[in-house]
């Protein structure tokens, strides 16, 4: 609202500049031409200069509000092209009969030939062709203004247009990943409800405080990048309680110092990738997860080893999804501001993320 305005404001002054310079060269600058302080003017050339300046201001604006946007923007090009010659004829003759009714071109005369008879017939030419070009400015001028005005209205429309499809596909995107975290989560609760109960209600005291993450902090657009550090503690610590002596973690957090924000839960995909497909019940594996935090650049770095996932698995059928998801969202939240690189090491035998985010 302040920048529109703003830009009104500014509008507005442009026009009264612009028609103030008009006024200073029909009542200024041409008599100066005239050697004024030697000749006394009439009264009539002040009356047709004011009637050419309320002439020309109504032409401009006409064509601006009316014309341009009914019939020009309406693609009817030869009818507008009509009725610009039509209204040059029209300009010129209303002028014509307006001088003829102050009688003007007599006074002129009288002023500048007193020595000569007056022939009612003869027109200055030159004034003519003066007069042909104020009106051709003032259309050329008031045309290409609201061509403009049409073309900034149409990208603002177009911006609001391209945030309104990004708010809605960033809320699609975190309806995606908030019961896909959910469900792997609960899974684990469930598989510990089997072996060890107190464990499983420690992880559902965490999983409690995680929700209330993820319930008021994933609502808004950009949460302290601190908190997001805990809940991937919180995270990490909840898996913990699953895994076996042959599945070794090697974590590695920095602290936040500073009150840097990062869009929520925007990295637990990266260490859902890692704890679903990167662990064995038999045989020995390692994750790594390491966050450095330099000055507003987060680095971001997971590895895992890679098991063979049962292909009728609802695992297999959902993996990839928060990758895909999470991809998206730093392309639309961080444009040109992050490097993402992901994929399986040379050997096949690990899977790393890198992710480089600039939080400025």
């Amino acid at each position: 609202m302040a920048i529109n305005n703003s830009r009104k404001n500014l509008s507005i002054l442009i026009h009264t500049l612009g028609w103030v310079m008009l006024c200073v060269v029909l009542m200024l600058l041409s008599p100066l031409s005239w050697r004024m302080g030697e000749i006394d003017l009439p009264v009539e050339y002040w009356w047709k200069q004011v009637f050419l300046v309320i002439s020309l201001i109504a032409i401009f604006y006409a064509n601006q509000f009316l014309i341009v946007p009914r019939i020009l923007l309406k693609s009817k090009t030869y009818i507008y092209l009509f009725l610009v010659l039509g209204g040059g004829v029209l300009f010129y003759y209303t002028v014509v009969t307006f001088e003829q009714l102050i009688q003007y071109p007599l006074r002129m005369h009288e002023t500048f030939n007193p020595d000569r008879p007056f022939d009612p017939g003869r027109r200055w030419i030159y004034g003519d062709m003066f007069q042909a070009m104020l009106y051709l400015v003032s259309i050329g001028l008031s045309t290409s203004l609201a061509l403009v005005q049409k073309w900034q209205n149409d990208e603002e429309h177009r911006q609001e247009l391209e945030k309104q499809r990004i708010k809605t596909e960033l809320s699609y995107l975190k309806a995606q990943i908030n019961p896909h975290f959910f469900f792997n989560t609960l899974n684990n609760i469930y598989s510990l409800t089997n072996l060890d109960i107190k464990k499983a209600q420690e992880a559902l005291l965490k999983l409690s405080r995680m929700m209330r993450y993820v319930l008021y902090e994933n609502q808004k657009e950009t949460t302290l990048l601190s908190k997001e550090v805990d809940f991937i503690r919180d995270y990490i610590e909840l898996m913990k309680m699953r895994l076996t002596d042959k599945v070794k973690l090697h974590i590695q957090l920095d602290e936040p110092t500073d009150n840097h924000t990062i869009s929520p839960m925007l990295l637990l995909p990266f260490l859902e990738n890692c704890f679903k497909h990167g662990i064995s019940s038999q045989a020995e594996s390692s994750i790594h997860v390491k966050l450095e935090i330099m000055g507003k650049t987060v680095f971001f770095e997971t590895r895992n080893h890679i098991f063979p996932v049962n292909t009728e698995s609802p695992e297999a059928k959902e993996h990839g999804i928060g990758l895909v998801n999470t991809q998206r969202r730093l392309s639309l939240l961080y444009p040109g501001k992050h490097r993402l690189k992901f994929g399986k090491s040379d050997d096949n035998q690990e899977y790393y993320v890198n992710l480089t985010l600039n939080l400025e």
